[in-house]
């Protein structure tokens, strides 16, 4: 199955209850929320403040990418703010398990995620131990970037390792990603699939999501593309 993710980083943040129900109506199975330190990533979003607030309006299924330093000092903090899964950056912490431990201890699920620069072999040593990995097709800190194609390739030797490692870990991606190139990943293994400007600044978010969704059954070759 492929689920959906909006990105609330290009919600309209006047009216996030209209702007998050709408995309709920639309289709969308999670919500996906960037939190970024202004340290680990040059801009600032938002922080378990905001994610208690809106946690009050909806039931979707908050996915919680942290693109913080050292996310580990931080993870009670939203899990208490109502987080349903946690993804922390490879390049983060120099004490990624201990990070992961922490969501864990929470009974939280838990996702690595990596940056356009970094290799998988940087995640392989954590995947057995993760509920998704999430590779970033845009460099972190900033929506509305175009998709780095380069970055599928990533995805796809992803999920062989986890297919012939017998895991059993989602991959995730994150940047860029509309009904257009959305094929792209999907084909390569990808099966969460984060869009924001292509679904909250869409006029008609339940077509894009339909379009999306429909490339899992299309399924096309892009290996040769």
């Amino acid at each position: 199955m492929i689920y959906i993710a909006p990105s609330l980083l290009a919600a309209d943040f006047g009216n996030l209850n209209e702007e998050i129900e709408r995309v709920r109506r639309a289709g969308a199975n999670y919500l996906h929320l960037d939190v970024m330190d202004g340290a680990f990533v040059p801009n600032i979003s938002f922080g378990p403040p905001v994610i208690e607030s809106i946690r009050k309006k909806t039931k979707l299924f908050f996915d919680v990418h942290l693109m913080i330093k050292n996310p580990q000092r931080y993870i009670e903090n939203f899990v208490r703010a109502g987080a349903d899964s946690i993804t922390i950056h490879v390049e983060s912490t120099s004490r990624v398990a201990d990070a992961i431990q922490k969501i864990k201890d929470y009974d939280m699920k838990c996702g690595i995620a990596l940056s356009p620069a970094t290799p998988v072999s940087a995640v392989l040593p954590y995947l057995s131990s993760v509920d998704m990995v999430l590779v970033m097709t845009v460099e972190p800190g900033f929506g509305g970037q175009e998709m780095i194609p380069e970055c599928i390739e990533k995805v796809r030797e992803l999920k062989k390792y986890i297919n012939d490692n017998g895991l059993s870990v989602d991959i995730e991606v994150d940047g860029g990603i509309n009904a257009e190139n959305a094929p792209l990943a999907i084909s390569a293994g990808a099966n969460v699939i984060v869009a924001g400007s292509a679904i909250f600044k869409s006029k008609t978010p339940s077509k894009v999501i339909k379009q999306i969704r429909e490339a899992e059954f299309k399924m096309i070759d892009y290996t040769e593309a």
